[in-house]
């Protein structure tokens, strides 16, 4: 049987909004719908040969995705992971004035999607785009509009290809009275509020989505409520490595993943995980192309897979030897 297509896009699978409402309180999913949306992802994750991670500098650092990419070793997933995410890339097309100090503006996602797709061929996909889409300004009707354009042409592109198509919500920006980040005194966290809710009413159309910012903002607040310097991000947009646990759990709770499942069952696996990723990167993204200035040459793709396969064949002789 061909491996089901499938990509995740900033998703949210536990919970749902009435089409057109983005200002309301995420509401949690009952225990039966969210196991059946955890279920519509699961089984095409583990019968994909190549999944592919979009998104932003979150994505692109990879943090989140090395984790996820340690719990499929753990679970038996074989698909290859290539993180082709991008930095300062939005979906909207947008770039605030002066971006990078005025050395070029933000890329966007759809000058490349259609050579993504087809130098990855992904049977999924995960991607995660909002944080750069407002441009770090107010909310505005005009910029979310140009926002769920640029997402809703993502998924037309991609469920084109015959692939299944997930989205998660953006990560929350950490704003703190003592760093105000790019925002400056806008409330930014609450653009990516509206940003979120709007992809979980897209569930009402059959969409999939996996809820990162409901959790990652839940998780911020239980944090201070017992050590008011806890922090997530500290330049307020990217994740440290306990916000990028608090992605990849989001991730694993939309998947139906066990909460026994913790970041220290992927340590024994991420050194060499985190090489595979770093390699596979680099050589899609180059093989793609982009706009993004600064981002480092990638081998070859077929030296980088082959190299990558090596490092798989280690990774999973070190897990067996593990196992017994």
């Amino acid at each position: 049987m061909p491996a089901l297509r499938v990509v995740l896009i900033s998703c949210v699978l536990a919970a749902a909004f009435p089409a057109g409402t983005v200002d309301a309180a995420p509401a949690k999913a009952a225990p039966a719908a969210a196991s059946d949306a955890a279920s519509r992802v699961l089984k095409p994750l583990r019968e994909a040969r190549r999944i592919v991670v979009l998104g932003d500098s979150i994505t692109y650092g990879g943090g989140w995705v090395a984790t996820l990419a340690c719990w499929m070793e753990t679970a038996g997933i074989e698909g290859m992971v290539i993180n082709m995410g991008l930095s300062s890339e939005t979906v909207s097309g947008l770039s605030e004035a002066g971006h990078a100090g005025g050395r070029f503006p933000r890329p966007d996602l759809h000058e490349r999607l259609d050579r993504v797709l087809r130098v990855s061929r992904p049977d999924v996909v995960l991607a995660c785009y909002g944080m750069n889409c407002g441009i770090y300004q107010p909310f505005d009707a005009e910029r979310f509009r140009t926002f769920q354009k640029g997402i809703d042409r993502l998924h037309e592109a991609v469920t084109a290809t015959g692939a299944t198509i997930v989205h998660l919500t953006p990560p929350i920006y950490d704003q703190r009275p003592d760093k105000a980040g790019p925002a400056r005194d806008t409330d930014y966290d609450a653009v990516l509020a509206h940003y979120s809710a709007w992809l979980l009413s897209k569930r009402a159309d059959g969409w999939l989505v996996i809820d990162v910012h409901g959790p990652m903002k839940a998780a911020c607040e239980q944090a201070r409520a017992s050590d008011p310097t806890a922090i997530f991000c500290p330049d307020t947009v990217h994740p440290n490595a306990a916000g990028h646990w608090v992605i990849t759990r989001a991730v694993l709770d939309g998947l139906g993943v066990p909460a026994d499942w913790t970041e220290e069952q992927a340590d024994p696996l991420r050194p060499l995980v985190t090489e595979r990723l770093n390699l596979l990167r680099d050589a899609y993204l180059s093989a793609a192309g982009h706009q993004r200035p600064g981002i480092r040459q990638g081998p070859p793709l077929d030296e980088a897979l082959s190299a990558a396969n090596r490092l798989t064949d280690c990774i999973r002789q070190d897990r067996q030897q593990t196992a017994d």
